[in-house]
């Protein structure tokens, strides 16, 4: 790493952001001064502590530019630029899932022309040697066609498509995303330590390790990565054999999985893997905002989430020296394995988020209840996940307040006679309801929720049950799986809520 590099990130079809000041960065050796000329500017940065920051003035819209960086006797050039809006898209398997694996997604493939979507896709592998540095240099930026947008990520490529026809610019995406990966992973180890409940996700893994040497670590895991392939080569077998058959059906046939692999320095998921591999890498890319879709792998501590999911928006910010950065999340939708009890952990999840939402500044929120499909954590259709972050984006970023980016959210209740009228926001127009409505429940004093009977009128919400005379407590939706029957007029569902974190 002591010779002069560009970050991989900056490559010919970059979209840089438009109004605001553009960091441009790589590495070198301690000493060394690099040039940056673009559109007639010219910016200095002088190499320390092996990295190097160039910081050009901000950049109206505009496509076809080119950037020259230069280091002695060395110089770099980038064409076909386009200065425009970009976001991060960061997260995990949904945030992940690919346009040519959703729903309709080949066929956007083929039909969409001209969207003015880019994408930097962040290689995905924590261990940083040799290999790493090598391959991170033929990664770069590509524009929309049929075969390079074929692993583009569903829901960025949606909220990107709606925002690029909204606004008339270019949308740049960076892809910082990895499937199955605890909000852990996307932050640095220093961070988690700080705080006596985070710092559990490190004493855990440091435990897992505990007295292994990086070549055993490297072995275990080699082994686990041949053993994993084989298996799930066996499953392909089985599940064409057996469509409707279980999981512990499914080992019984393959053998046990052993997923996520054994703790170590090349199992992605564990505290802090990806922030250096992959966050810092993109780090700090001049960028609108982050979009965010996970929650699902920290469904095992539940109630820690908000604490989490705080930390890593507050770090991220801190890492881009902007703690107003715009953060735009996605609510988990409904979704149950069928050989499963309802935990509702999901439940907890989704309130961390909506709380994240409420009380984080510069937020926004995308309600995609209705996009979950039961015994399939990876639901295919990513439209309205786009499209519903894209109004949030529109509403909350770009001052457009004439969008109707919300469905309704629970704001308050007043207690009647025998019955609780609950108050929303986002529902001046009313409700739509699809299929039979419910999903409400109903508790007294001593806490036992039994379903309730319910009542539109109007903007607000009536509930009651015959076998609770003085209710006291009420929720809505609050399982892991259900049906979604409640909207606004604008089609996004009323958001889960409980009108009290002490029900429990």
């Amino acid at each position: 790493m002591s010779k002069f590099k560009v970050a991989a990130v900056f490559s010919d079809r970059m979209v840089l952001q438009r109004g605001k000041n553009i960091n441009v960065f790589g590495y070198g050796e301690d000493g060394q001064r690099v040039k940056v000329e673009f559109e007639g500017n010219t910016a200095y940065a002088a190499v320390k502590d092996g990295k190097w920051v160039a910081v050009l003035p901000p950049h109206e819209a505009a496509d076809g530019l080119t950037m020259t960086v230069s280091c002695g006797e060395e110089k770099k050039t980038f064409s076909d630029i386009a200065v425009g809006e970009v976001w991060l898209a960061g997260g995990q398997s949904n945030m992940e899932l690919e346009l040519q694996n959703c729903k309709g997604g080949k066929d956007v493939l083929k039909t969409d022309k001209n969207p003015n979507v880019r994408f930097y896709y962040t290689q995905k592998n924590c261990y940083m040697d040799d290999k790493f540095y090598a391959d991170e240099e033929n990664t770069a930026w590509s524009c929309f066609d049929e075969e390079s947008a074929r692993c583009w990520s569903a829901v960025g490529y949606f909220f990107a498509r709606d925002l690029a026809k909204r606004l008339g610019v270019t949308v740049g995406l960076i892809g910082c995303n990895w499937g199955g990966t605890s909000a852990s992973a996307w932050m640095s180890r220093e961070s988690l330590l700080r705080d006596i409940d985070l710092k559990t996700y490190v004493d855990e893994y440091d435990e897992a390790i505990k007295g292994k040497t990086d070549e055993e670590m490297i072995k275990e895991y080699r082994e686990y990565e041949e053993y994993s392939a084989k298996w799930y080569e066996k499953s392909l077998v089985f599940y064409a054999e057996h469509p409707d058959g279980s999981w512990d059906e499914c080992q019984e046939y393959c053998g046990k999985n052993l997923y996520p692999g054994p703790q170590g320095i090349l199992n992605p998921y564990h505290p802090g893997a990806l922030y250096d591999s992959m966050v810092q890498r993109v780090c700090p890319y001049t960028i609108k905002g982050y979009i965010y879709y996970q929650g699902e792998s920290d469904d095992h501590k539940p109630k820690m989430y908000y604490k989490l999911f705080r930390g890593l928006i507050d770090l991220w910010r801190r890492d881009w020296g902007d703690d107003e950065l715009p953060f735009l999340l996605v609510q988990l939708p409904m979704h149950r394995y069928k050989a499963d009890p309802d935990w509702k952990h999901w439940c907890l999840i989704r309130e961390a988020q909506m709380k994240a939402y409420k009380t984080i500044k510069n937020t926004g929120i995308a309600v995609i209840t209705d996009c979950g499909e039961f015994n399939e954590i990876h639901p295919k259709d990513k439209v309205p996940v786009g499209e519903r972050l894209a109004l949030q984006a529109m509403y909350h970023v770009y001052g457009d307040k004439t969008v109707k980016a919300f469905g309704p959210l629970y704001k308050g209740l007043l207690y009647k006679e025998g019955a609780i009228e609950l108050l929303f926001d986002y529902a001046e127009e009313g409700f739509e309801t699809k299929g039979q409505p419910g999903g409400f429940e109903i508790a007294g004093e001593d806490k036992k929720f039994v379903p309730a009977d319910m009542a539109i009128n109007g903007d607000r919400i009536t509930v009651s049950s015959k076998e609770i005379a003085e209710p006291k407590y009420v929720r809505y939706l609050w399982t892991n799986y259900g049906d979604v029957t409640l909207y606004g007029k604008n089609g996004i569902p009323l958001a889960p809520f409980r009108t009290s974190e002490n029900d429990e």
